[in-house]
């Protein structure tokens, strides 16, 4: 399945995706940093609450980490690591997403990026 042209994730920003509805539901978001993106689950480790409390805003104000608006953990973006806040040590889910032709997609099978 098709997301989003790639570029239209400018580079350094992030951009979040609701897929589906009740149980089935997928809530993802993806960092683009160059030609590389980076997905994780919209979801903090500390308590589950999505990262963002504005929508597509999961960076720090100086753009170098993942923020959770709900408690200021800080997290790295290239593997989720968080180094700061109430679940340091801990990480961000990686989610399954791919890119071909320019395109952000979603596996065949969305059940496998759980």
């Amino acid at each position: 399945m098709r997301l989003c042209r790639i570029d239209e994730i400018p580079d350094g920003t992030a951009r979040g995706f609701l897929i589906g509805e009740g149980p089935a539901r997928l809530d993802f978001f993806v960092y683009r940093r160059g030609d590389r993106v980076f997905a994780y689950r919209n979801a903090c480790p500390h308590q589950g609450t999505p990262l963002e409390l504005f929508p597509d805003r999961f960076l720090t104000s100086d753009r170098q980490r993942f923020l959770c608006s709900t408690h200021g953990a800080q997290f790295r973006t290239d593997d989720g690591y968080c180094v700061r806040g109430p679940c340091k040590g801990k990480s961000l889910q990686p989610f399954a997403v791919a890119t071909e032709a320019g395109w952000l997609l979603l596996p065949a099978d969305p059940a496998a990026a759980r």
